[in-house]
């Protein structure tokens, strides 16, 4: 399996909190994300999410996603055109909804990464590549297990779901089948 995607970082800091990506109080009036994609970011830079052009890739330090675990943190960064999010690390609950809704997080050192540098990652089975084009920097990410590749390649939990009706191992024997 492979999964190959390319656009511009986006620079963010660390403990980038879900209320930062969407603020809780424009939660209260909606939960539709083709709306709240207006304000991503919001908290942080009032005009970043008209910045936001499709392809771009976030990219922060510690604990991405901290905070609570609610989903739409992860959909409003999709549905604002952005396929992955590149950091240092991750919050459990937030990398889990990132790939069950088909946002791609990239697990490496994002130190070097400077806003508007032009980057191409590329997942296999056993690897994560991400190429700086600016600077010809190649950095290894943490590799996702098979079915998490598997469900990210399928735009989603639910998509791979109704295409494969259930886990399938993917070099992961039995266990992957239960667990996946």
């Amino acid at each position: 399996m492979r999964l190959r995607l390319g656009g511009r970082a986006r620079r963010l800091g660390d403990d980038i909190n879900s209320d930062y990506i969407i603020a809780s109080t424009r939660k209260r009036d909606t939960l539709d994300e083709a709306v709240l994609k207006q304000y991503l970011l919001e908290t942080i830079d009032p005009g970043f999410a008209a910045s936001v052009r499709p392809g771009d890739l976030l990219v922060a330090g510690r604990n991405f996603g901290c905070g609570s675990a609610m989903e739409i943190a992860a959909t409003v960064i999709l549905a604002a055109g952005i396929r992955a999010v590149l950091a240092r690390s991750f919050s459990r609950t937030f990398y889990r909804n990132a790939v069950n809704n088909g946002l791609v997080p990239v697990e490496c050192d994002t130190t070097a990464i400077q806003e508007g540098d032009v980057l191409e990652v590329e997942m296999t089975d056993a690897t994560i590549g991400v190429i700086n084009l600016a600077t010809q920097q190649t950095l290894a990410g943490t590799p996702l297990p098979g079915v998490m590749l598997a469900i990210l390649e399928a735009g989603g939990l639910v998509p791979y779901m109704r295409t494969n009706g259930g886990f399938r191992a993917h070099g992961e024997g039995e266990r992957g089948k239960r667990e996946g």
